[in-house]
Order: C-alpha cells, then sequence, then structure tokens
C-alpha cells in the first residue's frame, strides 16, 4: 500500500497537506526580527531554522517506513493512537523527523539543562489603565494568587492580596472611603500601602495591631497596561518589564479590549500562535479570513532562550509577507508584520496579546491591535461595533478551545500523548509547549510536550447566591450592568467583556435608555392616534408610532448585539 492511499484512508487531511508540502526552496528573506518587542537575556542558537518536510510519496526513500499495529513487517506496522488507527511516519532511527507531523521525542535534553524558573519573579499584566475605575475596586487573580486592584484619593494605582487580615473576608467586596479601601464586613480600612488605618471596633485609645495589614504588591503603569510583580522576596526586577517597540513610532494607534475566558492560559497562548486556523474557525467574520484561504505554513524558528521563541512564519501562497513573532516568559505573545504600502511607505502592523493566567481553566485576555497606517474604516465604525466582533471571534474558538481544558485535565499525560503536531501548521504549538517543558517545574502546573505538573490546590469555584436571594442579587451586578443579567458567568459575553469595558458599559447603559424612551414614546403616541379626531392626525401619530417602535427595536439591537454571545448558523441545538 502506498504512503499516499495510507494517508488517503485513515487521515485524508494529512494526505492533502503531504501533497501541498512538497520540498520547495524558501525565498532568500533577511528581514531581521524587529529589535523590539521585548528585552531579551542571551540567545541560543540552533542548528538549522526549517524542519524538512515530507517529500512526494513517488520520491519516498527506501529507509521511510510506514508504522502502526496489525502487519508486522521489516517495512510498515499498524500502531493504534488512542481509539483511531494512525498511519505514522517514522525514519531509520525510529523518529518522525522527515515526516509531516512533529517527532514525539526530542526536546528532553533542553528541559535537563535548562535555568531555573519562578513564575513569581515576573510581571504580570492585570488590566488595562483606561478601563480600571476611579470609584470601586477589581477582584483580579494570578494563577491561584487573589488580588485586589484600585485607584487611590490621587488616582494613584494600588494592589493589595484580595483578602482582609480580621476575618478573610474579599476586600474586592468593599468599597473606597476617601481613596481607602474598606472592607465590607466589618469596616476595616486600608491605605494604598496596605496598612490597616481604621477599625471601627476598636475602643478611644487603643492602637491597631501592627500584623492588621493586606499584604502588598507593586504594579506599574507600562504603555497603557498595569504590571503586577508578584515575587514575595525580591524587588521588583524593571528589566523584565515588557516594553513594545511599536507603540514608540510616530503615528501609531491601537485597539485594546479585555477578554475574560473559561479555559487554561496556556490553551489560550496555543490558539493565538495558530495562524492556520483563522480561515477555518473565522470564516468570514471579518474582511480576510476565509476558509479557501487555508494552505500551509512555512517557519523559521530564529530563536530559543529560557524565557521564550522566536521567528518568522508565512503562508506558502505570499511568501513575501513573512510575520514575526515572539513568546516572552510569562505569558506575552507578539505578532508583527513591516510592509510596504503603495507609496513606498514603511507600515507596521503589529498584534500584542498579553495572556495571563487567572486560576485553573480561567485566563484573562489584554489583546492590542495597531498599526501605523491608519484606517478611514475605523474612524467611521464604532468601537462598540469592533469590540463586539472581536468577542464573536473568541467565542468562535471557545467550545473547542472549553473541550480542549477538559481533555488535558482528564486524560492527565503531557501533549505529546495527544496532539499530532503538524510542520505545515503548528510548529509555534510544538515550540510552546517544549518551552514548557524546559520552565514548568517553577510553575503551578503545567502541560509540557514530555512533562506535566497537575495542579496540587483545588480549583477556586466562587458560587452565586442560592433561591430567593440569587434573583435579587442577579439584579444588581457588582460592577454595574443590565437587571436582566444573571450572576458572573465566564461563557457570556457581558460577563467575559462588557464589564471589562468602559466604553461598551456606556454604550448599553445609553442605548438601553433610548430603548424604554422610544418605547414610552410610541405607546404615547398610539394612544394620540386613537383620541385624533380628524384622519390625518390618525395617520400621522400612527406613522410616528412606527417609527418610534422601530427605533426602540434598533436599540435593543445594538443592545443584543454587544451583550449576546455568537452561535454559529450550522449547530443546532
Amino acid at each position: 500500500m502506498q504512503p499516499r492511499l495510507v494517508l488517503e484512508i485513515f487521515y485524508p487531511g494529512l494526505a492533502r497537506a503531504s501533497e501541498l508540502c512538497a520540498p520547495t526552496k524558501p525565498p532568500d528573506m533577511t528581514t531581521p526580527l524587529p529589535p523590539t518587542t521585548l528585552s531579551r537575556p542571551s540567545l541560543l542558537s540552533i542548528s538549522s531554522a526549517v524542519a524538512p518536510r515530507l517529500k512526494n510519496s513517488a520520491a519516498t526513500p527506501a529507509g521511510v517506513r510506514w508504522q502502526g499495529v496489525g502487519i508486522d513487517s521489516s517495512r510498515r506496522r499498524w500502531r493504534r493512537q488512542g481509539r483511531c488507527w494512525a498511519a505514522v511516519v517514522e525514519g531509520e532511527t525510529g523518529t518522525q523527523e522527515d515526516g509531516v507531523l512533529f517527532p514525539k521525542e526530542g526536546g528532553e535534553a533542553a528541559a535537563d539543562g535548562a535555568a531555573k524558573y519562578d513564575w513569581q519573579e515576573e510581571w504580570y499584566p492585570l488590566y488595562l489603565t483606561k478601563e480600571v475605575p476611579d470609584d470601586a475596586a477589581l477582584p483580579l487573580t494570578v494563577y491561584d494568587r487573589q488580588l485586589v486592584l484600585y485607584r487611590d484619593a490621587d488616582g494613584v494605582l494600588r494592589c493589595h492580596e484580595d483578602r482582609c487580615p480580621h476575618r478573610l473576608a474579599k476586600l474586592s467586596e468593599g468599597q473606597l472611603v476617601d481613596g481607602k479601601l474598606e472592607c465590607l464586613y466589618h469596616g476595616w480600612q486600608f491605605d494604598g500601602q496596605g496598612k490597616c488605618v481604621k477599625i471601627p471596633q476598636l475602643p478611644d485609645g487603643a492602637k491597631i495591631p501592627r500584623n492588621a495589614c493586606a499584604r502588598n504588591y507593586e504594579v506599574r503603569d507600562s504603555q497603557g497596561v498595569v504590571w503586577v510583580w508578584m515575587s514575595p522576596s525580591n524587588p521588583p526586577d524593571a528589566k523584565k518589564l515588557p516594553f513594545f517597540e511599536p507603540y514608540s513610532r510616530p503615528g501609531f494607534t491601537d485597539l485594546s479590549t479585555v477578554h475574560e475566558l473559561p479555559y487554561d492560559h496556556s490553551i489560550l497562548l496555543e490558539n493565538l500562535m495558530d495562524p492556520a486556523h483563522v480561515p477555518i474557525s473565522h470564516d468570514r467574520t471579518d474582511w480576510t479570513a476565509k476558509r479557501e484561504d487555508a494552505q500551509p505554513l512555512a517557519f523559521d524558528v530564529a530563536e530559543r532562550t529560557a524565557r521564550g521563541f522566536a521567528g518568522h512564519w508565512w503562508r506558502e501562497r505570499s511568501p513575501h509577507l513573512r510575520n514575526a513573532l515572539r513568546f516572552e516568559a510569562p505569558c506575552v505573545l507578539t505578532n508583527t508584520l513591516e510592509y510596504t504600502d503603495k507609496d513606498g511607505k514603511e507600515q507596521c502592523f503589529s498584534a500584542h496579546f498579553l495572556c495571563r493566567p487567572a486560576g485553573q481553566g480561567k485566563s484573562m485576555l489584554l489583546v492590542r491591535f495597531g498599526s501605523t497606517a491608519s484606517s478611514p474604516l475605523v474612524k467611521v465604525v464604532p468601537k462598540w461595533y469592533l469590540h463586539q466582533n472581536a468577542g464573536k471571534v473568541f467565542e468562535q474558538d471557545m467550545g473547542f478551545l472549553s473541550s480542549q481544558n477538559e481533555v488535558l485535565m482528564k486524560e492527565k499525560v503531557p501533549t505529546k500523548e495527544l496532539y499530532l503536531n503538524l510542520r505545515s501548521s503548528d510548529t509555534w504549538v510544538a515550540e510552546y509547549r517544549r518551552w514548557m517543558d524546559r520552565a514548568g517545574h517553577g510553575m503551578p502546573y503545567y502541560f509540557g510536550h514530555s512533562t506535566l505538573k497537575t495542579p496540587t490546590l483545588p480549583a477556586v469555584v466562587e458560587q452565586a447566591p442560592a433561591g430567593a436571594v440569587a434573583g435579587i442579587s442577579a439584579s444588581f451586578p457588582a460592577k454595574g450592568g443590565l437587571g436582566t443579567q444573571h450572576a458572573p458567568n465566564p461563557t457570556n459575553r457581558y460577563f467575559r467583556h462588557v464589564v471589562h469595558c468602559k466604553g461598551c458599559r456606556d454604550t448599553v447603559n445609553k442605548y438601553t435608555a433610548l430603548k424604554n424612551a422610544f418605547v414610552v414614546l410610541a405607546a404615547v403616541a398610539a394612544a394620540a392616534a386613537v383620541l385624533a379626531a380628524t384622519r390625518q392626525w390618525k395617520a400621522v401619530l400612527l406613522a410616528s408610532a412606527a417609527v418610534l417602535a422601530a427605533a426602540s427595536y434598533a436599540c435593543g439591537s445594538v443592545v443584543s448585539l454587544i451583550t449576546t454571545n455568537f452561535i454559529r448558523t450550522h449547530r443546532r441545538l
């Protein structure tokens, strides 16, 4: 049986990939990586840039054989993987080096010699600066650490452990009183350094105990993002604070949004560094993604360091457009495209994905798309529309990413036992999981290519009030909103994005008020039409009522567009 026929029988998608991935000489590209992006430690050179691809079946060397279970000969065997029979390309050495798939083995040596890594000795992106409220405290998490972020009376950003030292109540449930954070349980108040400055229950003349303080965390506002330093023992390392070079370029503008997502940050990062899924998963979502554009990709891994990796990638049909991708610990991903426009001017488009681990099965994404080229469309289209379109993109991925998270937690094996990574689409995913092998020992939990560490602490599950109280609680969301919304739910767009976005909240409130006003005016016009004495006035008032009802419907549609999840039309519930 020919190798091509084997692939068509068992994995027709791989057959197509092998056909498209015939050896071609990559273009001579000398575009350097952006000087960029982030401060970097010394680089570790690698022996080759791009791994060899599978040759056509007609040119398959004699040393390549197809392995499986059921047929046992010197040239091929059949092997069962999970619940299906898979044909796997192998060379004489027993590895998959010359195939369309990444080898399952390899990379462990790098893990053994990896530098010591500690997840606490890092800056983590907490929030967009412009979205931090002036009059409320924000509950945020980094892995299993619960934090509270707020502004003091002078507008300075402050961050503490989200736990009152009195009886462990959440400080984020409290309120700001004269710039001090007050616990809503007994009224203890804390200043910007976490020191308790007021206890209402203390007798006159009594001193506040020294240990009555909330643990303080250092935060920095850098390029529109609030970063927190998580180390409990070492002072903040300014060299590790990310700096994005494109934001210092003249005329560079960006569109930034915040999204809370119901799956692990490592799965989110995988998804964001996977350009191959965009034409399929996001077909026709915007003006660029089309499923007929799905094609093999080429990759050039230029750097591997103890803190990440970097390189270029390009599409087979457009090799002249080389994107520079960089992943930097702990959770920063950038993708930059430099090009020359039709007027001969150098332009830069850059996407920054700041993916904070927000607990087991949860992540917070700060996504920033920026460019030196200004588009007239962006000036015309309202920002809330662009924000809801971004929400739609994440909802299109949410189902299978959440299920991927469930499978990893259930199987509890490294990804090499579960993934079939293609060289022509999954290079960055393989690089990321192998980086996890090198650095995962210093994380609370992780799933690497060859190793893993399962969580030792139980996941934090915050339950909503039960019974009749739940209905009342749902009418008063902690951060403001609509009475029809329910208790916080990260699978709901309202709580994934709207509660984190001042612009979208204001738009929802404005259009909700307009909708209600138009309903009242339409009712008044209809009643007046009934009482009108002449036929002409009846016609005018009825027409006015119809226009007002249509305006109310339009306002309701805007609110629904901003707050309602996207559902694929081919899904049948």
